[in-house]
C-alpha cells in the first residue's frame, strides 16, 4: 500500500495534531499564528483512524509555550503539541486545563461588569471528566466552556 503525505515535513517550529475538525481556524485566530510572519500550513478534514477527521497546524520557526499549550487545551483538549528541531520531534507538550485564563473569553452574562467596564475578562477553569466549567471572577457565575465565547 502506498501512502501520501498531505503536508510538507517541517525543519524548525512547532505541528498542532489531532485538533478535532473545525477548530483550526479558532485556534489559528486565537494565537494569532496567521500574523507571524512565518509560514503557517493548515490541514482540515484530515483522515484520523482515531478521530475520523482532524485539523493541524503546522508553523514554522514558532515554538508553543507550555502556557500557549494549555491555553489550547480549552479547544483541543486531546490535541498533541509538538516541538520540532531540525526535522525531528524534540519535545512534546502534554496539555493541562489552566486554572485561569484571562482576556481570551467573553462572560456569557449580558449583566457582568466585563460588559461595561474596562477589564479583561477572567475565568476560573474547573475540568472534571463531565465537563469544564468557567466561572467569571466578576459576576462569579459559572457557565459550561461551550457557553463561552472567544473574544472576537
Amino acid at each position: 500500500m502506498d501512502y501520501t503525505r498531505n503536508v510538507e515535513a517541517l525543519k524548525e517550529g512547532t505541528v498542532i495534531d489531532h485538533i478535532p475538525a473545525g477548530q483550526a481556524l479558532t485556534i489559528l485566530r486565537l494565537f494569532k499564528l496567521d500574523q507571524l510572519g512565518q509560514r503557517v500550513t493548515v490541514g482540515f478534514n484530515l483522515n484520523s483512524r482515531h478521530m475520523g477527521a482532524k485539523d493541524l497546524i503546522k508553523v514554522e520557526n514558532v515554538h508553543f509555550s507550555d502556557t500557549q499549550a494549555n491555553e489550547l487545551a480549552l479547544f483541543a483538549p486531546h490535541a498533541t503539541v509538538n516541538v520540532i528541531e531540525n526535522f525531528e520531534v524534540s519535545k512534546k507538550l502534554h496539555l493541562e486545563s489552566p486554572e485561569v485564563i484571562e482576556d481570551i473569553f467573553s462572560c456569557p452574562n449580558s449583566n457582568c461588569a466585563t460588559h461595561n467596564e474596562p477589564v479583561k475578562s477572567y475565568f476560573y477553569v474547573k475540568s472534571s471528566q463531565s465537563g469544564t466549567k468557567m466561572q467569571c471572577k466578576y459576576c462569579e457565575k459559572t457557565f459550561a466552556r461551550d457557553m463561552v465565547a472567544v473574544i472576537e
